[in-house]
């Protein structure tokens, strides 16, 4: 059986108890970053064998994982933080699984998606996931198409690249609402909203640090809070 294991995005407190019991209770683990993965079972005294797959890895563990699964062996996919296979490659082991008639069970827990879309205050019943925008090819392209876009989009992005991000935003989709939320659950978790260019205003004078999630409203919601403006 495979399983997919949600892991804390920072606080260790949002583990579940679920996720500790497969964890201790499977004969393998396949982690992102098996450092990051090691601190998180040494907290919770899980001792467990526990192998790396990752982007780089990938192509050689999915055969390993498959032959193991296939043996009746039961794996635990876990990723650096989160949920597995929203923007990771663990997706591509899930479907070979599937494929092979496998046990898939999702172990939920925390994502930094559903989190920070709780707080934007924004209507978030219909949204566009992007996941992290391209940085070079197809960029330009993907956000003259993002102009169009009714839902609200959710974009992952670096803390290096955020104000470039903001600005490009601005620039093809217009001075948007945006949501962003920094460090969520950590010590320094910030939330900022207001248009680009008042969110532009906070993180162009500072240092910014930790993954980010940013919610840009869509064309939609764009719209109609331009009406009320006008009304």
């Amino acid at each position: 059986m495979l399983y997919i294991v949600a892991t804390p995005i920072g606080n260790l407190e949002d583990m579940t108890f679920r996720a500790i019991k497969i964890l201790k209770k499977v004969d393998y683990i396949f982690a992102e970053d098996t450092r990051v993965t090691k601190k998180l079972l040494n907290h919770f005294e899980i001792e467990n064998i526990i192998y790396r797959y990752d982007e780089h890895s990938k192509h050689h563990q999915i055969a390993n994982i498959m032959n193991l699964l296939i043996d009746e062996k039961d794996i635990a996919l876990v990723t650096d933080a989160g949920t597995p296979c929203i923007s990771d490659p663990g997706y591509e082991v899930v479907e070979k699984a599937l494929e092979k008639g496998i046990k898939v069970v999702p172990i939920p827990g925390a994502s930094s998606l559903t989190a920070a879309s709780s707080v934007c205050g924004m209507n978030m019943r219909r949204i566009a996931y992007e996941g992290f925008l391209p940085k070079k090819k197809g960029r330009q392209t993907l956000l003259n198409k993002l102009k169009e876009e009714e839902r609200n989009i959710v974009i992952f992005e670096s803390p290096h690249r955020i104000v470039k991000t903001l600005k490009e935003i601005k620039e093809y989709l217009g001075d948007r609402q945006v949501t962003i939320a920094r460090e969520i659950t950590k010590i320094y978790e910030e939330i900022v909203k207001g248009s680009i260019e008042e969110v532009l205003n906070v993180f162009e004078s500072k240092t910014v640090k930790g993954e980010i999630v940013l919610i840009v409203e869509g064309l939609e919601n764009y719209k109609e809070r331009k009406k009320r403006e006008e009304d």
